[in-house]
């Protein structure tokens, strides 16, 4: 876990989603271990990434590194009704590859 040293109060219904930066994952192979980090709006902690280290060669990380970048999206809250049966569709319960490659 790298310590950012910042906290941020992100807007109501939007989410802050930590990415990789290109160039650290790319050229060092380090990039965050759970692939996207979130942090939701009601969060009023430190942001941590957690970095992993893809290679063999040992990454120092210093002071004032860009270790990560944050995206703040809008995000929609859903209501959620309990029912019996949804309704059908062409691909139904489908899993991975059940819509062909083409």
């Amino acid at each position: 876990m790298v310590h950012t040293g910042i906290a941020v109060e992100l807007p109501k219904y939007t989410v802050g989603l930590v990415y990789a930066r290109s160039g650290l994952a790319c050229k060092k192979g380090v990039a965050p271990a759970n692939k996207v980090g979130v942090i939701d709006c009601d969060y009023r902690g430190e942001i941590m990434v957690a970095l992993y280290n893809h290679s063999d060669i040992p990454v120092s990380i210093e002071p004032g590194d860009r270790i990560a970048q944050m995206v703040i999206t809008p995000y929609l809250y859903g209501e959620y009704e309990e029912c019996e049966k949804l309704s059908d569709t062409v691909r139904g319960a489908g899993g991975f590859g059940s819509t062909g490659m083409k």
